[in-house]
């Protein structure tokens, strides 16, 4: 689904001779509307002479055609910065080399609407406004001197001076939203009152883009405005499906809050405690702001350690978690929340009251043979909600999964899950995860896969039955060789032998021998011992080890050459 919206502008000259606004918009098709979105942009000229209208139409102009002329691996606010300052520089020289141009300039407030999130850069005292449930909120600051009797003289524009800077801001767009840009001719002459009650009949549907520009200038008109008068309003209708790029680009635009105390507050979000603390992310249980009656709820909120803000890596990893966890809408998982407002880089994920399974090994908790079946089922069962949305976790380990006091068994961490529903999303650091989960392959730097989630769970649920792994623990410096895994059965001699094989097959150090989908491990614990699957047979060492085989056999055929020539040589 593509982004859908309905717009419409208006311009004036008003009680002036000459109309020096100019206003423009484009609305591209696929693939341009995902890859680069839809821009506006309206200007307000300012010359002495003829060069206003100029300035401001061909800033407009070079701006609708440039901006999608830049790279696509460009941010959006990257594009914007170089086009602007590439304009910049050609309005002033113009100004500089035409005497009937001298002194040219334009302000300029421009939006770009792509994915779900809106960007806009702006110079000078035109506006842009955001209308979201009613409420007006003015998102530009007019680059003007801040003395009474100066506030017409600007401080920034399009033209102006050789070095232009340039606004620029983002945010996350919501259904409903409206979006005015304005010259001051409409702004300065409407109060916000009325700002509102136009914008809010156009997102009511009482009236339409375009009516709703030509109000507001019929509006400043009967107000005794005395510049000219321009207006582009856009109503947000359907928003497309997050992508990716989308929320890597977000991710660059926010910064990372600093460390947070108990007692304080993040857009409204209350610190009551620090859950966790490594050395790129932290986690925090925060309290929801009051909304009526009801009692605020429990959340998560993790974002980055301020130490790694910097680290463009680290935050392109943190929004690539935020964009899996969104999509893995279940049971097995903590559901996010969206904030009304985002100010900083994190995100906020429902709470549950209870420990992770690891937490439970740590206090010493037995684990009974019926407790790791059902553990197993509901474990299975996550893994191949995760597959079906072609997600692979790379982590799974009793420290990844939470064990609710409502009995339901979640998922955590998303930070290293790799997915194949982006062309972008590509696979890197094939070890990524806990060395003693590792599936044997990926010592040899094997991609990881489906299978390599399932040989986790089996090394989790042997921990758990055992508090021993099928193949020793392994260290992160260690490369380790695999033979056959420690019958499970050695350390619980009260385990079923249906229950065995399950481990055995699941732990397997040959991809070949282990389930091949969740579907057939999670069959394999449900039909139990009414259907058990057979024991696994050793293999011959020719099958286990062939290299190393044919490496002795070679020794042992040099050995005994020699020792036939040095019979031969004795003789």
């Amino acid at each position: 689904m593509s982004l859908k919206i309905s717009a419409g502008h208006a311009t004036r000259a008003g009680q002036r001779p000459v109309n020096e606004d100019f206003v423009g918009m484009a609305l591209p098709d696929e693939p341009e509307l995902s890859g680069k979105g839809v821009i506006a942009a309206i200007a307000d000229g300012v010359s002495g002479n003829d060069g206003g209208r100029e300035a401001s139409e061909y800033t407009v102009r070079g701006l609708l055609s440039d901006y999608y002329a830049t790279s696509d691996t460009w941010p959006v606010t990257q594009s914007l910065d170089r086009v602007l300052k590439a304009i910049n520089t050609w309005v002033q020289h113009q100004g500089s080399i035409r005497a009937e141009l001298a002194g040219m300039a334009t302000t300029l407030t421009t939006i770009v609407l792509r994915g779900r999130f809106y960007y806009f850069a702006h110079a000078g005292d035109s506006r842009l406004y955001l209308l979201r449930d009613n409420k007006l909120t003015r998102l530009t600051t007019d680059h003007v001197w801040d003395r009474p009797e100066m506030q017409h003289v600007l401080t920034r524009a399009i033209g102006l001076d050789s070095r232009l800077a340039v606004d620029h801001g983002m945010g996350e767009l919501h259904e409903g939203d409206v979006f005015l840009l304005a010259t001051d001719g409409v702004w300065a002459a409407i109060s916000e009152y009325d700002l509102t009650a136009h914008l809010a009949d156009f997102a009511a549907g009482k009236s339409n883009a375009e009516e709703t520009a030509n109000a507001l200038l019929d509006a400043a008109l009967a107000a005794d405005s005395h510049d000219n008068i321009s207006a582009l309003a856009i109503h947000v209708q359907v928003l497309p499906e997050t992508n990716l790029r989308d929320a890597l680009s977000g991710s660059q635009q926010l910064p990372v809050p600093p460390k947070l105390k108990v007692g304080q507050t993040i857009d409204g979000y209350t610190i009551e405690e620090q859950i966790h603390a490594s050395t790129t992310t932290l986690l925090y249980r925060v309290s929801e702001p009051p909304h009526g009656s009801n009692p605020p709820r429990k959340l998560v909120l993790k974002t980055l350690h301020p130490d790694r803000a910097d680290d463009e890596h680290e935050r392109s990893a943190f929004a690539h978690e935020e964009w899996l966890t969104k999509r893995v809408v279940a049971r097995f998982f903590p559901q996010v929340i969206t904030p009304e407002q985002k100010s900083y880089l994190y995100y906020l994920t429902t709470w549950h009251d209870g420990s992770t399974l690891q937490q439970h090994l740590d206090v010493g908790e037995h684990f009974t043979i019926p407790d790791v079946i059902a553990h197993g089922t509901k474990l299975v069962r996550a893994i191949g909600a995760l597959h079906r949305r072609s997600i692979v976790h790379r982590d799974i380990k009793p420290g990844n999964i939470h064990l609710g006091s409502d009995g339901e068994l979640r998922i955590l961490d998303l930070g290293v899950a790799q997915s194949g529903l982006e062309a972008e999303d590509e696979v890197r650091a094939p070890r990524a995860g806990t060395p003693s989960f590792l599936a044997p392959e990926q010592f040899d730097n094997a991609p990881p896969s489906r299978q390599t989630d399932l040989y986790a769970a089996g090394v989790t649920l042997y921990l758990l039955l055992t508090r021993h792994f099928p193949y020793g623990e392994i260290e992160p410096f260690q490369t380790p060789r695999f033979g056959e895994p420690v019958t499970p059965s050695r350390y619980r001699p009260d385990l079923p032998m249906w229950l065995e094989n399950v481990l055995l097959k699941a732990v397997a150090s040959d991809p070949a021998d282990r389930f091949e989908t969740a579907e057939e491990f999670l069959l394999a614990l449900e039909r139990g011992a009414a259907r058990p699957l057979p024991t696994p047979t050793a293999k011959p060492l020719v099958a286990r080890h062939p290299l190393s085989l044919w490496r002795a056999v070679a020794a042992i055929s040099i050995v005994m050459n020699l020792l036939l020539l040095y019979l031969l040589i004795l003789r």
